[in-house]
Parts: C-alpha cells; sequence; structure tokens
C-alpha cells in the first residue's frame, strides 16, 4: 500500500493534506472455528493484508469519511453528536459504532476529523474486514485523540460494535486476533477466560495460502445465528446433568458419555463438533510448539471435515477447493476458515508447490463451480498499530 496515493487522494478528496496514518490487519484463523462463542479455544494470526487510513482532526463536529474501495458511497458525513446507525451510511457504521461507544465508555473525542480508507482485504471473503475497520476505527481515535484507550477493551468495544450496533451475534476471535497480532505467531485464546499464549509459527519451507471461493458470505443474513442457538440448546440439555458453562469445558470422553442427554440428533452433531474441534485447537498448539507441522496439517483436515459433517457449514464452493487441495503435492493440511458458507479456505503448502497448487485447484473449481476462485500468500503480520508516515512507502 503506497501512502503517497493514499495522501494524494486525502488531499484530492477533502482538500488538506492529512496528518496521521494507521493500520489494521485481517485475520485468518488456522484452527478453532465456532468454538470462540462456545466458551473454546481459537488459534488465530493476523496477516499482512488489512485495511489502512490517512487521517486528520478537524476544528468541528463533523466526521467525515471516505473509502477508495466504495467510491461510489462518496463522502460519508455524520456529527459527533449523532452517532446512531443509518442503513445509508453503509460501511462507515463500523466507524461509526467504535466512536459511540469510545464515547460512551467516557473516552473524550474533542473534535471531528476526516479519514481516508482503503483495504486490500477481499471484500467478503471471511478475513474479518469488518473487525479490521473497527480496530483501525480504536487506533485512529487512540492515535489523533491520545485516548489512552487499552488494547482489551478496545478489542472488547470493537466485538460489542459487530454484535449491539451491527446486529451480529459473533464472538470476540476476529477483534482479538487484529488487535492483539504478532509477525510470525499464531495466538491460542481461550474465549471463555481472555487467557492467551502466542505460539511461534515456524513454516520453514512452507507457505499458507488463502483460497477465496468468491462466493459472498454475509455473515448477518447467513445461518450463523441458527448454530448458534443450536450450541446454547446443546448446553442447556447437558447443564441438565454436568456442571458447565460452556461446551468447551468438556473433553471428548466427557461429551461422548453424555451426549444423548442431547434430544435432537442434528442439535447433538452441532455439539459434538464444538467440543471435538476445541481439543483438536489445543493438540494443534502443542504439535505446533513441537515442530510436528505435518500433525498439524492432519488437525486443520479434521477440522474441515467435522465442519463439513458435523457442523454443516462448509458448502459446494469451500468443499470443492478443499478436497482438490488435498490431492495435491506438498499439501501438509487445508480447512475453511471463518464462518463458512463460502468465504475462504486455508492451506499449508510446500513452496515449490504454490505455482502449480494454484493452477490445478484453481482448474479443478473453474471446471466444478464455474467461476474462478482467487489465491494469496499470506503472511502472519502484526495487530493494529499507527504507522509512520514516511515508513509507510
Amino acid at each position: 500500500m503506497n501512502i503517497t496515493k493514499l495522501t494524494n487522494a486525502f488531499r484530492e478528496i477533502f482538500d488538506t493534506q492529512p496528518e496521521r496514518a494507521f493500520f489494521a490487519p485481517g485475520r485468518i484463523n488456522l484452527i478453532g472455528e465456532h468454538t470462540d462463542y462456545n466458551g473454546g479455544h481459537v488459534f488465530p494470526c493476523a496477516i499482512t493484508y488489512g485495511t489502512y487510513a490517512v487521517a486528520r482532526k478537524r476544528e468541528d463536529n463533523l466526521i467525515r469519511l471516505y473509502s477508495v474501495n466504495f467510491p461510489d458511497k462518496g463522502i460519508i458525513e455524520f456529527d459527533l453528536t449523532q452517532l446512531d446507525y443509518e442503513k445509508k451510511h453503509n460501511w462507515a457504521n463500523y466507524p461509526k459504532g467504535m466512536i459511540r461507544y469510545i464515547k460512551e465508555a467516557g473516552f473524550v473525542i474533542p473534535s471531528g476529523f476526516e479519514c481516508l480508507i482503503e483495504g486490500n482485504i477481499p471484500n467478503g471473503a471471511g478475513l474479518s474486514s469488518s473487525a479490521s475497520i473497527e480496530l483501525l476505527t480504536g487506533v485512529l481515535l487512540n492515535g489523533i485523540f491520545e485516548l489512552g484507550i487499552p488494547r482489551l477493551d478496545m478489542i472488547k468495544l470493537g466485538k460489542k460494535v459487530e454484535n449491539e450496533f451491527i446486529g451480529v451475534n459473533s464472538g470476540i476471535m476476529d477483534q482479538f486476533a487484529i488487535g492483539m497480532g504478532k509477525k510470525d505467531a499464531g495466538i491460542l485464546l481461550d474465549c471463555q477466560t481472555l487467557k492467551y499464549e502466542y505460539a511461534p509459527i515456524q513454516l520453514e519451507g512452507y507457505k499458507i495460502l488463502i483460497m477465496n471461493t468468491n462466493k459472498r458470505r454475509e455473515l448477518a443474513d447467513s445461518k450463523y445465528n441458527e448454530r448458534r442457538g443450536e450450541c446454547e440448546e446443546a448446553l442447556s440439555q447437558l447443564q441438565q446433568k454436568l456442571p458447565i458453562e460452556a461446551l468447551g469445558q468438556l473433553t471428548e470422553a466427557e461429551f461422548d458419555e453424555n451426549q444423548t442427554l442431547i434430544a435432537n440428533e442434528t442439535v447433538r452433531k452441532r455439539a459434538k463438533h464444538a467440543v471435538y474441534e476445541n481439543r483438536r485447537t489445543l493438540k494443534a498448539l502443542q504439535e505446533l510448539k513441537a515442530g510436528n507441522l505435518e500433525a498439524f496439517g492432519q488437525l486443520m483436515n479434521q477440522s474441515h471435515i467435522s465442519l463439513r459433517d458435523d457442523y454443516e457449514v462448509t458448502g459446494v464452493e469451500l468443499d470443492s477447493l478443499v478436497d482438490a487441495a488435498w490431492n495435491q503435492p506438498g499439501v501438509i493440511g487445508a480447512r475453511m476458515t471463518g464462518a463458512g458458507f463460502g468465504g475462504c479456505a486455508i492451506a499449508v503448502v510446500e513452496n515449490e508447490e504454490v505455482e502449480s497448487f494454484i493452477a490445478n485447484v484453481g482448474a479443478v473449481y473453474q471446471g466444478k463451480i464455474g467461476y474462478q476462485a482467487d489465491f494469496y500468500v499470506a503472511s502472519i503480520g502484526d495487530g493494529a498499530k499507527e504507522i509512520q508516515m514516511e515508513a509507510f512507502e
């Protein structure tokens, strides 16, 4: 991303010069899917694709936002005292929600500001562009107004925007990964307690490939909330006998022993995924720490199978990509990542096989689905931060 280009665009749109620059990454989840709202563990990392902003303070209460990604929306403006959700404000509702909740948390935002943003996260791919914008807004407000918001508070406010302002019933993983990301490290996060530890991701000789189905995945409109409800139903039936607060507290053996408490077979399958996936995530950390990349890859594969058969959130597009990936040479493991129903899958691929992998998997997908998939080589990068204007070339 070129700072000169963004600065020039800012000058053209707002007829003034930006003062500061900020970045928030997207994220992938290496393993641990649909466990976050079940009190389990996730294992995400921040990636070097993300959202950039250049901004400057104003003297009045006006907030003016422009996205290079949505030029047809033009400048979206609103007053610092008018922070209600408005459908016509489209993407700008994410920063607006952050501004509102940061103010409500007692931080003083003394004036408005102008901000131009551009992201290189594929839109609708499930790499968490919405949480990226939320945390970008958080670090931007923190920076230009010197608010001193603790990072964990900022992460929680981002989740609140998603849940209460936008109306998506999601967990805290996306904001946490984007807020706390660290170069060349995954984060094992206990979503129940928010305890976390970094794990070095040593991928000597391998690359992480992101495979985008190019099928748009609208979380709010998907079956996400339905799955969440099914897990809550399973939990309440298990709680008739077991003193647990979340499915993530169970071992596989405890679940197997008590699964007949769950009356409905479909609901039982959903709960099985939540329990087994959580345990896979804990095993994945141990395998990576021991340098057992092959074993980690096997856990990725098992994760996808569980998401396909027990949780039923993959769909023909993701399954086609992952099946094709499994059949390529040099592939350690592959699985869907994100909420599912479209979006992306990831694969760990030997460096020298990357080009043929993209060509082969791309051809299989095009032949089966009828349109192209996109492929990105991901690097694991830092979390949301201010960046130096001159170092941003």
